[in-house]
């Protein structure tokens, strides 16, 4: 193959391999005019002519350099063309847009300008965008967050690939350098245009391109290669981590209402980079989908939840939650309110076919009644599921939170019991001891304490006509 055409062959390859565009598929490519995304839109046309896939141009003019905005435009206009490829823009007034919200331009315009492409690919069928990053961006970017003083994750730099709501952004230019990308041009005979903006280094990223980087390139001339392998390699180290993360906090965590129990034998059994992640994850999903853990917050925790003799901590961990460590557990999450009480009142259970179900949004269970026309066996198959006597089983039934002075009839035991002490020795939590549930009678009667205890109320005998089967499971909407 001739030298010209390596590039474009390496990169068919990687669109073919790497991101799977195949015969058919439609791609959005989002094209600045910039000397980057000029090369990407013809290696990507080029790709498409010979795979038997197609290629659509999207640019967005933001409007902020004038009749120099307007020269990118029609360029980019003109060459998609004179290249055969469908063109979409967009032409925002972002200088008016961040007057009226008071929005960062650059976080502003990043937000209109993906809502176009989405939308542009949307309009095209299209499952995937295209966006010009490349190995000098990715060494940008990794010296700036190592500057920020970022961890292994912000290391991993820019990724190859990531969802874009129900679609994907690609990155197939990322492992090729701004050299030969300009080669390439000159090669091809692929016109762009120069952004005069990239040139002030008031923007950090420029100021890093145009200084730091060249500064730092004395002491080490690969420094840009060396900082794109480092990527690469904390990008596959990441991903390994998050996954074993995923795993241990599966096995050593629980949805506990809105926040999470932990057990702190298995956490302090773990490798301390596994603890730290696992707090991360819990702390990054509580707070919302852009939230970032602080390293300060995720080091409290770690220390709390390994010390050797804790009888009871709480530390405010920011963001409105708390850690509370009790009994050799713990709890993530909301800061509990020691007051707040819930009741749900279930006052028909359906006929024989149908099911009720009932959410418990503070303690993060489902509780599903039903008929039963006869038992064939009234033990439960699990502390998660009881059997009542129908006939015995004054309406409405009602699941609440556990109130002072509260007694149970607890099933084999003569007498009754307090709740407070069901929950201490069952080593419940204090602080979490108001969530914990309870299904009570039309009479008032605590019948049953899921996962803890029954009552001797209601019980299925030989000659029961017809019982009512509960059940009580985690919410599925309790994830992280």
């Amino acid at each position: 193959m001739e030298a010209q055409d390596e590039l474009g062959a390496r990169v068919a390859r990687s669109l073919r391999d790497t991101f799977g565009i195949g015969p058919g598929a439609r791609v959005v490519a989002a094209v600045s005019g910039g000397a980057d995304s000029m090369a990407m839109l013809h290696l990507l046309k080029a790709a498409a002519d010979r795979d038997g896939w197609h290629v659509i141009a999207a640019h967005v003019n933001h409007g902020f350099r004038g009749s120099e905005s307007q020269a990118e435009a029609e360029l980019v206009r003109d060459i998609a063309a004179a290249w055969g490829i469908p063109f979409e823009l967009a032409e925002i007034d972002m200088p008016a847009y961040i007057a009226a919200t008071g929005l960062n331009p650059q976080a502003a315009s990043r937000e209109r300008r993906y809502a176009f492409l989405r939308e542009a690919a949307r309009m095209h069928g299209a499952a995937s965008i295209a966006v010009a990053h490349h190995a000098d961006d990715q060494a940008e970017t990794v010296l700036m967050r190592m500057l920020r003083g970022s961890g292994v994750t912000g290391l991993a730099g820019i990724p190859l690939r990531r969802g874009e709501q129900e679609l994907e952004l690609i990155r197939p230019l990322l492992r090729i350098t701004k050299s030969e990308l300009l080669a390439y041009n000159v090669r091809q005979g692929v016109p762009s245009a120069s952004d005069s903006s990239n040139a002030k280094t008031h923007y950090l990223r420029n100021s890093v391109r145009l200084e730091a980087l060249p500064y730092l390139e004395r002491y080490n001339p690969d420094l840009r290669a060396g900082l794109a392998r480092l990527a690469e390699l904390a990008s596959a180290e990441d991903d390994y981590m998050e996954a074993a993360a995923i795993r241990a906090l599966a096995a050593g965590a629980e949805r506990s209402g809105a926040g999470w129990r932990l057990d702190a034998d298995v956490f302090r059994g773990l490798h301390l980079a596994l603890q730290r992640r696992m707090i991360k994850l819990i702390l990054n999903g509580l707070a919302g989908p852009h939230a970032q853990a602080r390293f300060e917050q995720v080091e409290e925790i770690v220390a709390t939840l390994t010390a050797e003799r804790p009888d009871i901590a709480r530390i405010d961990v920011g963001s409105g939650l708390a850690l509370i460590r009790e009994y050799g557990y713990a709890y993530i999450g909301p800061a509990p309110d020691a007051q707040a009480g819930y009741i749900y009142t279930v006052a028909e259970i359906p006929a024989h076919s149908g099911e009720l179900e009932l959410s418990v949004p503070e303690c993060g269970l489902v509780f599903r009644f039903s008929r039963e026309d006869e038992i064939v066996d009234p033990t439960p198959g699990s502390r998660w599921e009881a059997f009542f006597d129908e006939a015995e089983l004054p309406m409405p039934l009602a699941v609440r939170s556990r109130m002072p002075g509260d007694r149970m009839d607890p099933l084999g035991l003569n007498g009754s019991k307090k709740v407070q002490d069901i929950l201490v020795d069952a080593k419940v939590p204090r602080s979490l001891r108001h969530l914990n549930p309870l299904l009570v009678d039309g009479a008032g009667r605590i019948l049953w304490m899921p996962g803890l205890r029954r009552s001797r109320h209601a019980v299925p005998g030989e000659g029961t006509g017809g019982a009512i089967r509960v059940t009580c499971s985690e919410s599925s909407h309790h994830t992280v």
